[in-house]
């Protein structure tokens, strides 16, 4: 026992001087100190290392190994929060004044029309009424539309002029103007012999504005032309005449 013993106790004297060797052994050419900090071969320990004494002394001979592959772009990241609503913009300026317009709801249109027809008038006469027909007109803001289709004739042995016109309850048109049809007669040559009697069918049309709504004696005559003489005039002859009338939207 006492033999064994003894064996130990040499066995750890020899061994505890060559670990205190191993632990303090440097190697100079990697150690880096003031200038060689920068050297390709040179290290230096991480901050633990440097506080930590076993550490120091363990690892501080190592060299830094080659910079690994850059690494892949990361995945894109979610949406971010919507932003809050901005600060209300400055009123702007005032505007114009409007009209006021009020909405008109205007009524369809109906038509509206007679007819007057008289057969084998044969109305002689140089100056006067020939015919009249009453209408009822339905609007003021409507014209007239007014036509005279009949057989006229004039003649004379000079010169001489007769004209066909109409009237509205007793007056011409003024809404723009007359509604008229004239005759004019030469004198003619003794070879010809002037006093011809030709009748010929003939219209006297126009339309009229300016009337107002209800009742309308629509009528048709004869008269003289200005400066001329009257002649033989005939109106309706051996045929039929009529008057129409008809109202129309402005």
């Amino acid at each position: 026992m006492l033999p064994l013993l003894a064996r130990l106790l040499l066995l750890t004297c020899l061994v505890s001087p060559l670990y205190s060797v191993e632990k303090n052994v440097v190697l100079p050419s990697t150690q880096c100190t003031g200038n060689d900090a920068d050297k390709p071969n040179c290290t230096r320990p991480s901050d633990d290392a440097a506080t930590d004494p076993y550490l120091n002394n363990r690892y501080g001979s190592c060299l830094q190994g080659p910079a690994g592959n850059p690494g892949r772009e990361g995945n894109p990241g979610s949406n971010g929060i919507p932003g809050t609503p901005g600060i209300p913009g400055r009123d702007g300026p005032k505007g114009e004044k409007g009209e006021c317009v009020s909405e008109i709801f205007a009524e369809p249109w109906r038509p509206n029309y007679k007819q007057c027809a008289w057969n084998a008038l044969n109305y002689g006469i140089d100056l006067g009424k020939i015919a009249d027909c009453t209408f009822t007109k339905l609007r003021s803001d409507s014209a007239l539309r007014v036509v005279f289709s009949g057989s006229l004739r004039l003649k004379c042995k000079t010169a001489c002029c007769q004209r066909w016109y109409f009237t509205f309850n007793g007056a011409e048109c003024s809404g723009p103007l007359t509604i008229e049809s004239i005759i004019y007669l030469d004198q003619g040559s003794p070879e010809l012999n002037s006093t011809i009697n030709i009748h010929r069918t003939s219209t006297v049309e126009g339309l009229c504005e300016g009337l107002q709504a209800g009742l309308v004696d629509v009528a048709i005559w004869v008269g003289t032309c200005a400066d001329y003489p009257r002649g033989d005039a005939s109106t309706g002859w051996n045929s039929v005449s009529r008057v129409i009338i008809e109202e129309l939207p402005k």
